[in-house]
């Protein structure tokens, strides 16, 4: 029997990168995954802001399939800018405030809308996998990334909180801390900053998307039933290098 046989799982953010190759990986395990993002080519397009538009995603999904076992919190965006930029001992930039409100919109408000939303399906059945992107920038922050360090931080807190207050509902919640990966976006990035991140990295290659889909699968398994608000780096030991 296929590790994920049975089970339903939804995945935001998975038009592309991490969230694709996770979507990949747990059909190959057996599950009957819905995609969802805003962007085309996934099950559901699902803007994961909307308290309304996961709302209806949900009953959708559980119409559709019966309910749903797995959540993977994966939507994020990315708005970097230093909070304030100097030169030459003047302040000549500020990050803006829309900037900021971004991505705390889509990186953390979007994984409380989904957690709250899903884990209301998953207590009547009593069993259930809240997995929640997180980032190794949240566990020792990164320069000019005050959003999304906030946010990748804060999904950490959501994660033991929510542990907490689950796990006696027979839901177990963890999060994925991923280093330097290479999706598509970041493939793009100077040669340059390219070797930058492999020199930082003890394992001494970026990860590739099935690093962290790995991740992901194991935690969704039965055999991650004992483990709860759990951090996983998958970094190739960035954080130890750092």
């Amino acid at each position: 029997m296929s590790k994920l046989e049975g089970r339903v799982a939804v995945i935001t953010g998975a038009a592309r990168g991490i969230g694709a190759e996770t979507a990949r990986i747990f059909r190959e395990a057996g599950a009957t995954v819905v995609t969802w993002d805003v962007a085309d080519g996934v099950d559901l397009r699902v803007d994961v802001t909307d308290a309304v538009a996961v709302e209806e995603a949900v009953a959708a999904t559980v119409a559709a399939h019966g309910g749903i076992d797995i959540l993977v919190n994966n939507a994020g965006i990315l708005r970097d800018a230093q909070l304030v930029k100097v030169k030459d001992g003047d302040v000549v930039g500020r990050m803006e405030e829309a900037q900021f409100d971004a991505v705390i919109s889509v990186n953390l408000k979007g994984v409380f809308l989904c957690g709250r939303a899903v884990a209301a399906v998953m207590i009547k059945k009593g069993w259930g996998r809240i997995l929640n992107a997180s980032s190794v920038v949240g566990l020792y922050g990164n320069f000019g990334q005050s959003s999304y360090v906030a946010t990748k931080a804060g999904v950490i807190g959501l994660t033991k909180v929510w542990a907490r207050e689950l796990g006696p509902r027979g839901i177990t919640v963890n999060a994925v801390a991923p280093g330097f990966i290479a999706t598509e976006m970041v493939r793009q990035m100077p040669e340059h900053i390219l070797r930058q991140m492999v020199e930082r990295t003890p394992v001494r290659r970026m990860g590739e998307p099935r690093d962290v889909a790995n991740a992901y699968l194991f935690l969704a398994s039965d055999e991650a039933s004992f483990i709860n608000g759990a951090v996983l780096s998958v970094d190739g030991g960035v954080v130890v290098g750092t």
